[in-house]
């Protein structure tokens, strides 16, 4: 029964068998536990390197790996009813019919292909479902990166401000990120981040295209997230009033004039239809504060931290797939509501959200390696940047 979860289990095992990178030894005691977990499987040193070899080989796409993998091991002859099934919550404001929600759809017919049966559960209310998580009634769910760091102050940075400019840097951080280099940063506690997906820039909606520089925002009320009392004192720094808002009541906030200025993703243009509190005369800052991401937070006990490698890496394979859908959101965005910044205040705009990073690095409220990395990244799209200078500096 559930033989894929007992192989799965077989390729943990694999981690600690590699005596160097020629040698592969099962002690005693492995040898009984991987016989016990695999009934009717011959345990052999050739078996558990065949695996190895499998699991490791990155020039090989997941899905062909897991092929592969099934192959070797008979998992392709699995009986019918032995499926293991693993609950996945999925966070998108539309709910069922939402486009997370059917992407989320579409990768369970992949699953089902290896003998997992993901039960796909939507949420509309994301702090409902972070409780669900956190009580153990999701083995895993996906959340907005800003809910994440909750569980991964690492991944929970991806989402900093001004720490991402735009979609290829967003490409090459989370290539960084599938790496297993980096498997090691990927668990905090009980949690393991399964996965990162891109949700495109994050832009400033206001309502009158006046409000076109922080200096003007001042005496502006900003929606700004509930749980997150730096964003309050960022914007109350500027001379703005913070207005406390859930995700979900934010955007609502806007459209009925209730805030001024509203931070989004262009994905939620029309799905959250933040026209309505453009009009007449507002518009859409065409400078990014920070790219959004989508990450997927495992339950350790339910997904150890080699198989949710595979899944970081199948996350990054379906990068390209993801970003098209993205674009079909971002441009329905018509351009007449466009305010454009000029290069010498996109220099402000950099320079206040660097000062930002600092000062939210030594708070502890970003993770100093991830600034580190972001900052790498920007250096190599841009060496002429002025943080890009000499080798010290912060991110």
């Amino acid at each position: 029964m559930r033989r894929f979860f007992l192989i799965i289990f077989a390729m943990v095992f694999t981690a600690f068998c590699a005596v160097s990178a020629q040698e592969l030894r099962l002690t005693n005691e492995q040898r009984a536990a991987m016989e016990k977990l695999l009934p009717g499987v011959t345990i052999d040193d050739r078996l558990v390197k065949g695996l190895s070899d499998i699991f490791y080989s990155r020039d090989m796409p997941v899905r062909v790996r897991l092929k592969a993998i099934a192959k070797l091991v008979g998992i392709d002859q699995m009986p019918p009813g032995t499926a293991l099934s693993r609950k996945i919550c999925i966070w998108d404001i539309a709910g069922r019919a939402g486009p997370v929600f059917q992407a989320a759809m579409d990768q369970r017919a992949l699953a089902m292909e290896y003998g997992v049966n993901l039960e796909m559960v939507p949420f509309t209310n994301e702090t409902v479902m972070v409780e669900e998580l956190k009580a153990g009634r999701c083995d895993a769910a996906l959340m907005s990166g800003f809910r994440a760091r909750l569980f991964n102050k690492y991944t929970g940075t991806i989402d900093s401000i001004g720490g991402v400019p735009d979609n290829q840097h967003m490409r090459t951080l989370l290539q960084v990120l599938a790496h297993p280099s980096q498997a090691d940063k990927m668990v905090q506690g009980e949690y393991v981040i399964m996965g990162m997906f891109s949700g495109g820039g994050v832009h400033i909606f206001v309502n009158d295209k006046q409000i076109s520089s922080l200096a003007k925002a001042a005496g502006k009320k900003v929606a700004v997230l509930d749980y997150d009392q730096t964003q309050a004192e960022m914007v109350a720094g500027i001379g703005a009033t913070p207005v406390p808002s859930d995700i979900v009541s934010a955007p609502n906030k806007f459209n009925n004039g209730v805030v001024d200025i509203l931070a989004a993703p262009l994905v939620a243009y029309e799905l959250l239809e933040l026209y309505k509190g453009m009009e007449p005369k507002g518009g859409i800052v065409d400078y990014p504060i920070a790219q959004l991401s989508m990450q997927l937070v495992g339950r350790l006990d339910k997904f150890p931290n080699e198989i949710a490698q595979l899944i970081r890496e199948a996350s990054f394979e379906a990068y390209d797939q993801v970003r098209e859908r993205v674009k079909v959101e971002e441009d329905r965005v018509p351009k007449r509501w466009w305010i454009h910044i000029p290069d010498d205040e996109r220099r402000v705009y950099e320079s206040m959200m660097q000062d930002a990073r600092d000062v939210l690095r030594k708070e502890g409220y970003y993770s100093g390696d991830m600034l580190d990395l972001q900052k790498r990244i920007r250096c190599k799209f841009d060496g002429s940047r002025g943080e890009c200078a000499g080798a010290g500096g912060n991110g």
